[in-house]
């Protein structure tokens, strides 16, 4: 429902209490199809408001996203993958918030020459992210330790 529609109901789905089990999910390691799913989910509402974005921060789903970093299951980690970018994109304060969660040791090891091309444009789309907004600025420690994988 929320990654086919294209107006998808984010506000009915955190409505419903449902942010919780999603996130309740990406806890499943024996089931990575569930993973996969809930972090989809989770993905398409933090794409959407600043208020969605909350809602999927404030259900504590960050920590499980950068954990699915190191899922073996390429697809759950590129999925973690997405979500945080798009948690990270939505401003300063979650850009921070993601960063010190210590997003960037396993989103670096991400980066190396039997990932795809596909999954490498959604890891240097998240560091960019990583980077963005100037109120504040980004850490020069942020900026140090993403710049090597990009380079």
């Amino acid at each position: 429902m929320l990654s086919r529609e294209h107006n998808p109901p984010i506000d009915g789905v955190i409505d419903a209490g449902l942010l919780p089990k999603l996130v309740q999910f990406l806890l499943c390691d024996n089931n990575p199809t569930l993973q996969f799913e809930a972090c989809w989910a989770l993905t398409n509402i933090a794409s959407g408001t600043n208020k969605h974005t909350r809602a999927v921060v404030e259900c504590g789903a960050v920590p499980h996203f950068i954990k699915l970093l190191s899922s073996s299951h390429m697809n759950v980690c590129e999925q973690a993958v997405w979500a945080l970018g798009n948690v990270a994109g939505d401003g300063a304060t979650y850009r921070d918030f993601v960063t010190n969660c210590s997003i960037i040791p396993p989103l670096v090891k991400l980066v190396n020459p039997e990932v795809s091309m596909g999954f490498l444009r959604n890891i240097s789309w998240t560091m960019s992210n990583l980077c963005r907004n100037k109120d504040p600025p980004p850490t020069m420690e942020t900026i140090d330790a993403l710049l090597p994988s990009i380079c």
